[in-house]
């Protein structure tokens, strides 16, 4: 059951989900295109967005980016950084000076 303070909403594929904030992201959507593998499979919802809004798709882009305007990006908290230096280790990879 569903919190007072949660309104039930329909998203454009026609899935019904409860929400407090107004952040218009249907859960289900959310899931059906999360990556099944790659370094944007690790993330959570807001970080993935937050890096796919920002065009990085692949390590090599992430790659020239500063960990700090990385997490300057809406979405993006430091939990995600040390999944993010980890993917960008084991391809020989970091985050630019």
């Amino acid at each position: 059951m569903a919190n007072s303070h949660q309104t039930l909403r329909t998203c454009s594929q026609g899935h019904q989900y409860y929400k407090s904030s107004d952040c218009p992201t249907c859960p289900v959507c959310e899931q059906e295109r999360k990556p099944d593998t790659g370094f944007l499979s690790s993330l959570s919802g807001p970080a993935r967005r937050a890096l796919e809004h920002n065009g990085i798709t692949s390590l090599e882009q992430l790659s020239a980016y500063r960990e700090k305007e990385i997490l300057q990006f809406h979405g993006m908290g430091p939990a995600s950084l040390p999944k993010l230096r980890a993917a960008l280790e084991e391809q020989g990879l970091s985050f630019k000076d």
